[in-house]
């Protein structure tokens, strides 16, 4: 079986990077892994950013994206095309965004429009799931069934299978109910008890990370990310790394 690629969302390390962003870079790198998921460039301009990455040996697995108004939107795209990265995420919609299926409707519309504009240059867009998406029922489903069913089946999804635990629901089945749109996990880990829990290194808390990844059959990458940790986040990161890496779950650079 090809093993996945990994890659750590930026947003893990986002107090690391807003003191020294080229000396993270290059830890990713020395540690191992193959990409990375930006969130911001941290004051550099994506010409700057992709010589960095390059000295790094990394490579732009995806990016999230906040803005996805058509000019906001290709703005964002010009600057991931020039990194090298053809793949945005619409990293969340808020939990009051759901209210009613009108709603659910709204913001399916909106993913769809960024997915259009996306294609338009070659690109894919995609939308990164947290809990309320899953613990919100609207005519006795989850949302997330609600506006999976209302997207382009094109739109690629980001299953944070931690968020998907929290919500209820079992990652792996998520995932295997997505099939070939499930193109990107995030993998973290920890209590998976409540949102305000802090995470810890992958394969160090309460998942069945194994299990989990086996589901994801059409996963692209393997997205390392670890919204808070109880211990150093550089740390949780190289340790989540050497779990997935050397059980043979995600494939390293080296």
């Amino acid at each position: 079986m090809t093993r996945v690629p990994i890659s750590v969302q930026l947003y893990s390390l986002r107090e690391e990077a807003s003191r020294d962003f080229r000396g993270v870079l290059r830890s990713l790198g020395e540690i191992g892994f193959v990409g990375v998921e930006l969130a911001g460039m941290n004051d550099l301009t994506a010409s700057e950013l992709a010589r960095v990455l390059d000295d790094c040996g990394l490579v732009v697995s995806s990016a999230h994206v906040g803005d996805v108004s058509v000019d906001g939107l290709n703005r964002s795209l010009d600057d991931l095309q020039t990194v090298g990265c053809s793949i945005a995420v619409l990293p969340f919609l808020p939990p009051d965004a759901f209210p009613d299926l009108d709603a659910v409707q709204r913001h399916a519309d909106t993913i769809n429009a960024a997915h259009a504009v996306a294609r338009t240059r070659g690109m894919r867009f995609g939308y990164h799931n947290h809990w309320w998406e899953f613990d919100t029922s609207l005519e006795g489903r989850p949302v997330w069934d609600h506006l999976v069913d209302r997207l382009d089946p094109a739109v690629l999804t980001e299953v944070d299978i931690y968020w998907a635990t929290v919500g209820g629901q079992q990652p792996d089945q998520v995932i295997a109910a997505l099939g070939a749109r499930a193109a990107l996990v995030h993998v973290k880990d920890g209590p998976a008890d409540e949102p305000a829990s802090a995470m810890v290194a992958v394969g160090s808390g309460s998942l069945d990370i194994p299990r989990v990844l086996a589901a994801a059959t059409h996963a692209e990458w393997h997205i390392v990310e670890l919204d808070r940790c109880a211990t150093d986040m550089m740390t949780a990161v190289a340790d989540s790394y050497r779990y997935l890496v050397g059980s043979g779950l995600s494939a390293g650079r080296v």
